[in-house]
């Protein structure tokens, strides 16, 4: 396969693209958002999209904007849920500043791959999983619907707080919550030869950390890669990357991992594709999958 592909599921839906802008389904709420990578013109009349949307994102700038209610009201509780293979997990949904809703749901494909890669764990106790960069959670309660023990870090302390009121909203427990920056987590726990059987990771294009540091992920990825394999278990494991960044093409990203994969896995890297309801494919930017001891080819 040469594009990972994600599955339909049934609280989300990419209706239709183009023109700068997504118009997309949350569970009952429809959404226009501005997105810049989507190219060409849509398949359905702005009239057609205003008709069915419940929310507009107005940007007021590159990094902040303001929702504007079209019709209906949304509801108080707005939520989310997410099931596969009998374990699940919900998120809450909101308006935020920044035009997002707190979910990115196009990283249920991965949210699969972890419950079934985890899962495998049980006869061995549960697996080990670090959440890197880990916004609101929905890859941590995916690993922990599995009975796995995980770490969720990420600088940000009210997505943090986020993500434990999603914990409580899917009855979960036990999440080991950090807030910190993830690189420098990340050395520590090689500083202190921890492994773990399954990492992910989502870092921003660009940004800045808890105490003002620059980031950019083209100068930064060689050595958050070099961090993250030492923490990798030699004999069972599994990385996830996804990269956003508009200056970085797949083939750069693929010959990075194989420069700097110390361990005899297999490197996946692949675009992340969504389909939409028009029949459109969408690129959501850039996906690696490592994987060691784990059966999951039907994933790959």
């Amino acid at each position: 396969m040469e594009d990972f592909l994600v599955p339909r599921w049934e609280d989300y839906e990419l209706i239709d693209f183009g023109d700068g802008e997504k118009l997309e389904r949350f569970s009952t709420v429809v959404t226009i958002r501005p997105e810049p990578l989507a190219k060409g013109r849509p398949s359905l009349s702005r009239g057609e999209w205003e008709k069915m949307a419940h929310l507009k994102f107005i940007e007021h700038s590159s990094s902040s904007g303001k929702w504007k209610v079209l019709r209906g009201e949304i509801p108080k509780d707005w939520s989310m849920h997410f099931m596969h293979n009998g374990r699940s997990f919900k998120l809450k949904l909101a308006m935020t500043a920044f035009k997002h809703v707190g979910v990115f749901p196009e990283q249920s494909l991965n949210w699969r791959y972890i419950m079934d890669s985890l899962s495998q764990c049980d006869k061995e106790g549960p697996g080990k999983f670090l959440n890197l960069f880990a916004y609101t959670g929905a890859a941590s309660l995916a690993a922990r619907a599995t009975g796995a023990s995980v770490t969720h870090v990420d600088s940000i302390r009210q997505v943090v707080t986020w993500a434990n009121e999603n914990q409580q909203l899917s009855q979960l427990s036990d999440i080991r919550w950090i807030v910190e920056d993830a690189l420098k987590y990340a050395k520590r726990e090689a500083k202190r030869g921890r492994l773990y059987q399954g990492v992910i990771m989502d870092p921003p294009a660009f940004g800045y950390g808890p105490k003002g540091e620059r980031w950019k992920l083209e100068a930064k990825l060689p050595e958050l890669l070099e961090a993250v394999f030492t923490i990798l278990d030699p004999s069972r494991h599994f990385l996830i990357l996804n990269v956003y960044a508009h200056g970085i093409t797949k083939d750069s990203v693929a010959s990075l991992v194989q420069e700097l994969y110390p361990l005899d896995g297999q490197v996946y890297v692949k675009n992340l594709m969504v389909e939409s309801s028009t029949g459109k494919l969408f690129n959501q930017g850039i996906l690696v999958r490592i994987q060691k001891g784990y059966s999951n080819s039907k994933l790959l």
